[in-house]
């Protein structure tokens, strides 16, 4: 089985060395009748504690104790002593000190008689009594050891010294417990004070660093001791500053150093500037400018004004700047325009907003001002929109209140025009896009279009004999006038004479093919556009109506042949001609909406509006030709008869005209 003898049984030989011992039982009693059986080398092996036999034992023990006395007979009683260490003190302290409310000064005053226990005690604090000893009771005692008591040895006073004693050790003992617990708290808090003064003195000693680096690099700029020339020059301090910002941030902007940049860069670029000539050299440096202002320019700010509070940047230009620019533009000369406009738009990325409008406002502008003042229409050689319309883009709407003195020269100037003379046109036309339309229309109407009209009148229209130029002279202003100006002028000055000399040819037994060339002909002067406007067809077609009833009443007595015929063909071919065109310009219209997709059913304005409204609700809205009020012209909106003036539709009453909603002219066209 494995059995070595002197080792133990199992694997690992952890079982027991010498084989089972039996014992004999004492006398003939069952088992366990005599207690424990296990023999001494079980004992040995097997030591195991019977924790029934443990507690059987103490039972018996405390069972036979009921009847004994404990001191015995005729013996005193032991006594028991009750014991506290530091920490239960220290522990009872603390709680007794956390539930008083009054402070150990108004306590420490305070006699307190205690008359709970079998004698009278006194306390002279709370706390003391709160920290008494507490002797067990023994219960009353028996009459026997009353008397005994009685009879004994007592000594209460040693008693209450004794008590006092331990009382005052108590408290001496919580004092320096206290105390003790206050340094500690002491201890913490300084070394929390420490920690927090040595990471601020670090704070400190490392602003001290940075605060001198900042110093040693301002150090390097001229002051009022170093000679010209000295210093840095305009790209170190550049450069030196460019490193405040970017390593020394908290430092550039405590200590105000843009304010520093400016007092530094002012005379050296003062000195830069002083020879410069902006209409020579505009880009002059341009490029310097550009750095210091990305290196002073506040991003937080739009706008500014010459005072104290001005951006450093801004103050730079104010200060450097704007006195060259001062000095240049009151001796420029306005009709030289290039190199002044150049130099603006050269540096008008570079300036701010208020700058640039007061060299605009305040240095160009009365230059240019004082310019027109002094120019004549006349004498001058110059073309005045040469040296004005290059502003456009920079002055805009500033330049409106020159207008008005150019547009009085120029009608001053027009007084003795001819239409013959060409110039007039050439010079007008550049203005024709910056005036406002209604300035341009008056402008015409009152200077040009009268010296047209006599033009027309004295026009002699001869079938044999045509002299073209005057007539020629008054379409050379087709594009300067407005097709309704236009059509109106040659209705009331030309078609009247025209149509009466065509009667005449007709009652004159006139050649129908010359005829024909000679209508052709006129209407070959015309533009499509005009062709298009409803009066010059409705002009033309009359014109065909009144041949077509000459072949055909035989007016004029000898009628040559085929002459009916050709004034047919003739009529049909307008007419034609008119369809054709209105398909094509139907079809364009088509066209364009449907290349603006949904955008073109917008209206774009009023009319537009009023047309769509008068197609949903199938009312016809037509202009009536040739009819105007107050320079507006006339509708048919249904029966009604109306006109629209800054996006108000007014309708003809009886005795004036009364403004009206949409949906009312919708209402009283039905």
């Amino acid at each position: 089985m494995g059995y070595q003898p002197g080792k133990g049984l199992g694997k690992n030989a952890q079982g027991i060395i010498n084989p089972i011992e039996a014992k004999v039982r004492k006398g003939k009693g069952a088992v366990g009748a005599y207690g424990n059986e296990r023999t001494k080398q079980s004992l040995q092996d097997f030591p195991v504690v019977d924790s029934e036999e443990e507690e059987e034992k103490e039972f018996q023990k405390e069972l036979g104790q009921w009847r004994k006395d404990p001191a015995g007979p005729g013996g005193k009683k032991k006594p028991k002593y009750s014991y506290r260490t530091v920490d239960e003190l220290k522990a009872k302290g603390k709680l007794a000190g956390r539930s008083s409310a009054a402070s150990a000064g108004e306590l420490a005053q305070v006699k307190v008689i205690d008359m709970t226990g079998r004698e009278q005690k006194v306390y002279y604090s709370y706390s003391q009594m709160s920290n008494k000893h507490s002797v067990p009771d023994e219960g009353p005692p028996s009459m026997s050891t009353q008397d005994q008591k009685g009879t004994g040895f007592a000594l209460p006073e040693l008693e209450h010294n004794l008590q006092l004693l331990i009382d005052l050790t108590e408290q001496d003992i919580l004092q320096s417990a206290r105390r003790l617990q206050h340094e500690k708290d002491v201890v913490v808090s300084l070394s929390h004070e420490s920690r927090a003064l040595q990471s601020r003195l670090d704070v400190e000693q490392d602003a001290i660093q940075r605060m001198e680096a900042v110093l040693a690099m301002v150090e390097r700029f001229p002051s009022g001791e170093m000679a010209p020339g000295e210093g840095p020059t305009l790209q170190e301090c550049a450069r030196i500053f460019e490193t405040l910002q970017t390593d020394y941030y908290e430092e550039y902007k405590m200590m105000g150093l843009a304010d520093l940049a400016v007092a530094v860069v002012q005379p050296l670029l003062k000195e830069k500037l002083r020879s410069w000539d902006p209409l020579k050299d505009s880009t002059y440096c341009l490029e310097d400018i550009g750095q210091w202002r990305a290196i002073l320019e506040s991003r937080d700010l739009h706008s500014s004004a010459p005072d104290s509070n001005m951006d450093p940047y801004h103050r730079l230009l104010w200060e450097v700047w704007i006195p060259v620019m001062r000095s240049c533009v009151s001796s420029w000369q306005p009709r030289i325009v290039g190199p002044m406009v150049d130099c603006v738009e050269m540096w008008a990325p570079l300036l701010p907003l208020w700058i640039l409008d007061h060299v605009l406002e305040q240095l160009v502008l009365p230059r240019l001002q004082r310019e027109v003042d002094n120019w004549n229409p006349l004498t001058d050689t110059v073309p005045i929109h040469s040296w004005i319309h290059p502003w456009l883009p920079l002055l805009q709407s500033r330049l409106e209140p020159l207008y008005p003195p150019i547009r009085s020269k120029l009608s001053n100037a027009l007084q003795r025009w001819h239409p013959s003379d060409a110039s007039a046109r050439l010079i007008l036309q550049p203005w024709k896009d910056v005036f406002t339309p209604g300035a341009w229309e008056a402008f015409m109407v009152k200077n040009i279009i009268p010296k047209l009209a006599l033009c027309l009148e004295e026009l002699v229209i001869n079938p044999h004999q045509q002299q073209m130029e005057p007539f020629n002279w008054v379409m050379d202003w087709e594009g300067m006038l407005s097709p309704s100006s236009l059509v109106s002028l040659l209705d009331k000055n030309f078609f009247s004479k025209w149509l009466q000399v065509l009667c005449s040819w007709l009652s004159n037994s006139p050649n129908y093919e010359e005829l024909t060339k000679w209508f052709l002909g006129w209407k070959s002067m015309f533009s499509d556009v005009l062709l298009a406007q409803p009066l010059i067809k409705e002009k033309f077609n009359e014109a065909l109506d009144i041949m077509n009833r000459a072949v055909s009443s035989g007016m004029g007595g000898y009628m040559q042949p085929g002459a009916r015929e050709n004034i047919a063909y003739l009529t049909q071919t307008e007419r034609r001609k008119d369809f054709q065109y209105e398909a094509m310009q139907e079809r364009r219209d088509a066209e364009s909406v449907a290349h603006r997709g949904i955008s073109a059913g917008v209206p774009t304005n009023f009319k537009d509006l009023i047309q769509t409204k008068a197609e949903e609700n199938n009312i016809v809205f037509m202009p009536l030709v040739a009819k105007r009020h107050e320079g507006k012209p006339l509708y048919t909106f249904g029966r009604i008869v109306i006109y629209i003036d800054r996006g108000v539709v007014f309708v003809q009453g009886e005795k004036t005209w009364v403004p009206t909603s949409l949906q009312s002219l919708i209402d009283m066209a039905k």
